[in-house]
């Protein structure tokens, strides 16, 4: 049996700040179906979720990186009803935070360099003192991207040498990128190793990663095609090492996104998708204290740039002033002047617009229920998990042509699941959401492409079938290479 290491900042549900966490939390269970061992670790937070549990104790040791003398231990979750081992780092001063990557002030933590490099070091120094080794170490974005350096490079850690990695892109707009003076925070290392580490005259982990890892996939085809194309300074690198390069479609959870069986709604999925919807409508509707006869549409997520938030405050104005018809309900948070943009809207069209500012995992399942569209005007969308989302609760997605979107929703033009447009602004949002409004207007079709979507299989069989392919090779690959 196949042992797999996810070697990872966020898992759901013990740490989760966005789609990385769901993915590093879902696919090891699907993946223990297919006959394989697979085990997550991440640093060990103060989340709410890992104060509650109670951790066994695996390893303790002393590391120094920099300066500094640091203590560890690894933990292991003390769950025997946990679908996988999850391990977790423990590393004071570093890790003993609530949130996983900003600061009270909403800005990234200063010392990101020291908790990267400190957590990589700690899980190999961990791995080599183990009695038996992974077959394959698969390391999920920048935060894990130095790891296949030190391995092949650094003689500390030279007993992990023929053990292969796959290193999976969830967002190549995040890099870990750093001042060579942080070099010092790495064990040391082969002196001609030094160029893996750079790019554009810095260290960066990303780029590091994809020069040393033996695989390297991102989390959707389209996002692998729009990075060989389109990937800054960063683009020759992803096409000179094409070869080795893959795009696999991420799944969802099902046994979490199931509005069947889904606890977080007030009503569930019996056997008519209208009278779910129908339903969850008049039970949020009276929550959040808006019409529940409109048609409603709705944004889940970062209030972030990239997400195409900037667009949505403009868009709903102009479309409100001619068209009241919608009801638009947002819930995010991220940039402060997007959410008082949406604030003020809220205040200027009470019946039209519901406005949360928060991250709140029950309330996004109940709109995701309760609402007809959901749009993502992302700038960008590697994979996209909401659309995935929206579709298995019979809400219907307005997307942006990028990433992920494309391969999940085809417009119905073409036969496809959605309302998709491009170039994306103001003007091109509105159009298409006019086009979804309008579409509404036949019953029958829309009780038609709603049993569509739910009917879709967004399950994660066959994405955890391709990584265990990938495993496989990399195992045969490393044997032949003893």
């Amino acid at each position: 049996m196949m042992k797999i290491l996810n070697i990872s900042t966020e898992c759901y549900p013990a740490a989760k700040a966005g789609g990385l966490g769901d993915v590093v939390g879902a696919l090891p269970i699907y993946l223990n179906k297919l006959d394989c061992e697979a085990s997550v670790i991440i640093p060990k937070y103060s989340t709410d979720w890992m104060v509650s549990k109670k951790w066994k104790k695996k390893s303790q040791f002393e590391l120094e990186s920099g300066n500094n003398t640091y203590q560890i231990t690894i933990f292991i979750l003390n769950d025997t009803s946990f679908p996988y081992d999850l391990y977790a780092v423990d590393i004071p001063t570093l890790f003993d935070r609530k949130s996983i990557y900003l600061d009270e002030n909403g800005k990234g933590y200063k010392d990101e360099a020291e908790r990267n490099v400190v957590f990589q070091l700690s899980v190999l120094t961990w791995l080599c003192r183990l009695k038996y080794k992974f077959d394959v170490l698969h390391c999920h974005d920048h935060m894990s991207g130095l790891i296949p350096f030190l391995i092949d490079h650094s003689q500390v850690f030279s007993r992990l040498k023929k053990t292969p990695t796959l290193f999976t892109i969830h967002n190549g707009q995040y890099q870990g990128i750093f001042n060579w003076s942080k070099s010092e925070l790495l064990p040391a290392y082969e002196p001609s190793a030094r160029g893996l580490l750079e790019w554009d005259g810095k260290i960066n982990s990303l780029a590091c990663a994809i020069k040393c890892s033996w695989m390297v996939s991102t989390v959707s085809p389209s996002y692998m095609k729009e990075l060989k194309e389109n990937f800054g300074s960063l683009t020759s690198l992803i096409r000179h090492e094409s070869s080795k390069c893959i795009g696999i479609l991420n799944g969802i959870d099902t046994s979490v996104w199931n509005p069947k069986t889904d606890s977080l709604l007030p009503i569930t999925f019996k056997t008519e998708i209208s009278r779910f919807k129908i339903d969850n409508k008049k039970e949020l509707s009276s929550k959040l204290n808006i019409g529940s006869n409109k048609v409603w549409i709705s944004f889940i997520g970062r209030l972030a740039y990239e997400k195409g938030a900037d667009l949505l405050a403009p868009a709903i104005d102009q479309l409100l002033t001619k068209k009241r018809e919608i009801i638009f309900v947002l819930l995010g948070s991220g940039d402060e002047n997007v959410a008082i943009a949406l604030k003020q809207l809220e205040i200027k069209y009470p019946k039209n617009i519901s406005v949360t500012i928060a991250y709140n995992e029950a309330l996004s399942h109940q709109i995701y229920a309760a609402s007809d569209f959901l749009m993502m005007p992302s700038r960008f969308e590697p994979c996209g998990l909401n659309q995935m989302y929206a579709m298995r609760y019979g809400t219907i997605p307005i997307v942006n042509h990028t990433g992920g979107l494309i391969d999940t929703v085809p417009d119905i033009d073409f036969d496809g699941n959605g309302f998709d447009y491009t170039p994306n602004n103001v003007e091109k949002l509105c159009q298409v959401i006019i086009r979804a409004v309008s579409f509404t207007k036949n019953k029958e079709d829309m009780e038609k492409l709603r049993q569509k979507i739910v009917a879709l299989d967004f399950s994660w069989e066959k994405s955890a079938q391709e990584y265990k392919n990938i495993y496989q090779n990399l195992i045969i690959l490393s044997n032949h290479a003893s």
